[in-house]
């Protein structure tokens, strides 16, 4: 990967289905766009060192950011699988000029149950627990639609 600018978010991120043992997922609707929902989602960082920070660590780190919840008290799961995507136009100013895709690496994280978060009110707005078919209906990225998918496939459903 080409050096890219600390005041430049890395086109490599973490999405994370936040969902329970009977499908319900955690949706939230963005602050910067209504109507636009989504997984927990986020960028990776840049260590003091200069290196990326691993996509676990990543998604460990989004979870608490945006909604309050400490992942490792639950089942994070690497998919170890990714998606390479376009970066809408109305983004790419984040990243350094030329970046037009980012791969995001997938994760699930099971809880036993629905739960109250703390949205992060700077990235969300409102969140909702609801089916995981549900979900694939309001989510505004094909991204988080083939997660919701593969989470489905994972408990021996289809869309």
């Amino acid at each position: 990967m080409s050096q890219v600018s600390a005041e430049y978010k890395v086109p490599v991120s973490a999405l994370v289905l936040v969902h329970t043992s009977d499908l319900q997922v955690l949706i939230m609707e963005r602050a910067d766009k209504a109507g636009f929902w989504q997984s927990v989602t986020g960028s990776l960082e840049r260590l003091p060192s200069g290196e990326l920070e691993r996509p676990i660590d990543a998604a460990l780190r989004e979870v608490k950011e945006e909604t309050g919840l400490d992942a490792a008290d639950y089942k994070l799961v690497d998919w170890h699988c990714s998606h390479v995507y376009e970066i809408y136009p109305h983004w790419r100013f984040r990243y350094a000029p030329g970046v037009a895709e980012n791969t995001e690496h997938i994760f699930g994280l099971e809880l036993p149950a629905p739960v109250a978060v703390q949205l992060a009110p700077r990235e969300h707005v409102a969140y909702e627990w609801v089916d995981w078919r549900e979900a694939a209906k309001r989510v505004f990225s094909w991204t988080n639609v083939e997660a919701l998918r593969k989470l489905g496939e994972r408990n021996n459903l289809t869309l």
